[in-house]
C-alpha cells in the first residue's frame, strides 16, 4: 500500500527543512497573494486576521466530501478559522468571518498534531485541511510533529485556490491530494463577491502548480480510497456568476480533459447575500442552471469526477458551527444507518 509522501520526506530530513522554510515565510508574510508583509512570527496580524498560532474551529470525521475521500469512516476534516477571502455567501462564515470570536480557538503546534492523530485514531481515511491557505506553514509544522508520532494517513489540501505558488512548491510531497475550488472565471466577480483582486490569475496559477505536482491521474488503495491526485471543485452560482463554462474550458485546454471535476449544487444564500447589494446571488440555483452546467461538461468532453445531488445538496451540506463537534448533518445521518 502506498505510504504518504511526507513519510519519505520525514525520513530524509527534507520535511523538517521544508517546514523551516515555510515558517520563515511568516516573517514577512506572503503566504497568499494578499502579500501583507507583516511579521507573523512576532504575532503581527495579517489581513486574514491571523497571527502566529493556528486557529482550529472544529475537527471531525466528515462524510460530505467526494466519495473517494470519505470511504466508510469519513474524511478527517480540520476546519481552520478565519480565511484570506471574504466571500459574501460563505457557508462557513461562522468561523471564517467572526474575527474576534475565533481568537479563542488558537492552539499550539503540538495540539494541532494531536488533533491529526486523534482523527487517525478514529479511523478517518485522511487529514483534510479545510481553508488551509493562511495557515499552511503552521499546518506543515503540525504535520511534522504528528508524523514523528505515528501519523500515516494522506493529507488533503482543501483550498479556495487563492494560494501562493511559492508555498505550494514547498508543499510538494507534503500534500497527497489537492482539492481546490475554482470560484470564478472573471476578476470582477472575485472583487464583488470574495473581496480579492486578480482571483482568476492567482487561482489558475495555483491550480497549474497543483497539476504540475499531481497530473490528471489518481492513485487509489485496495479499498478504492484516493491516496494521491487533484480534484477541482466548481460551485455553480446563480446567474452564472461563477462563469462555469469558461472555467471548464480552461481546465480542459490548459490542464487536461482528464482532470477530475467535482460539480457542486450546494449553493445556498447565506451570510451577507440577503443584503440588497447582492441581488444576483440571493437565491438557490435553479434546475435549469444546474442542467446547463452538466451539459457544458458533457459538451466539452469532460467526464471525470463527481456531481452532487441537486435536490438535497443545498440543505444537506449546510453547516452549523454552533456545534463544533458535529457541525454537519452527514455524520449524524451516517451513524443512524
Amino acid at each position: 500500500m502506498r505510504q504518504p509522501s511526507y513519510l519519505a520526506l520525514l525520513e530524509s530530513g527534507e520535511l523538517e527543512q521544508r517546514v523551516a522554510r515555510l515558517m520563515e515565510m511568516l516573517r514577512v508574510c506572503r503566504i497568499c497573494p494578499r502579500d501583507c508583509d507583516v511579521d507573523r512570527l512576532n504575532n503581527e496580524v495579517a489581513a486574514c486576521y491571523s497571527g502566529l498560532l493556528p486557529i482550529v474551529s472544529a475537527y471531525t470525521p466528515h462524510f460530505g466530501e467526494e466519495p473517494a475521500l470519505v470511504g466508510t469512516r469519513g474524511a478527517g476534516n480540520v476546519f481552520l478559522g478565519l480565511c484570506n477571502l471574504r466571500c459574501v455567501y460563505c457557508q462557513n462564515y461562522q468561523i471564517s468571518q467572526t474575527f474576534k470570536e475565533q481568537r479563542k480557538n488558537e492552539i499550539s503546534f503540538v495540539r494541532l498534531a494531536e488533533m491529526f492523530l486523534e482523527l487517525q485514531a478514529q479511523g478517518c481515511h485522511n487529514i483534510n485541511w479545510v481553508s488551509p491557505t493562511h495557515f499552511a506553514p503552521q499546518l506543515a509544522n503540525g504535520l511534522l510533529i504528528a508524523a514523528k508520532r505515528g501519523l500515516r494517513v494522506p493529507v488533503v489540501y482543501n483550498t479556495n485556490a487563492y494560494d501562493s505558488v511559492e508555498v505550494l512548491k514547498l508543499l510538494e510531497g507534503i500534500v497527497d491530494v489537492y482539492l481546490p475550488d475554482l470560484k470564478y472565471s472573471d476578476d470582477d466577480a472575485g472583487r464583488e463577491y470574495s473581496k480579492v483582486t486578480e482571483y482568476v490569475r492567482h487561482s489558475r496559477a495555483a491550480i497549474e502548480e497543483m497539476y504540475r505536482q499531481m497530473g490528471d491521474g489518481f492513485e487509489y488503495d485496495d479499498s478504492g480510497l484516493l491516496k494521491r491526485g487533484l480534484i477541482i471543485r466548481l460551485l455553480v452560482l446563480p446567474n452564472d456568476i461563477a462563469g462555469t463554462q469558461e472555467s471548464l474550458r480552461w481546465i480542459r485546454d490548459e490542464l487536461s480533459p482528464n482532470v477530475a471535476v467535482s460539480l457542486m449544487a450546494q449553493y445556498f444564500p447565506t451570510n451577507k447575500v440577503g443584503l440588497e447589494r447582492y441581488p444576483l446571488i440571493s437565491r438557490k440555483i435553479r434546475w435549469s442552471e444546474w442542467l446547463t452546467a452538466i451539459e457544458q461538461m458533457e459538451s466539452l468532453g469532460m467526464d471525470e469526477g463527481w456531481m452532487q445531488d441537486f435536490d438535497s445538496a443545498a440543505e444537506y451540506y449546510r453547516p452549523d458551527f454552533g456545534n463544533a463537534k458535529t457541525p454537519f448533518r452527514d455524520i449524524l445521518d451516517f451513524q443512524k444507518q
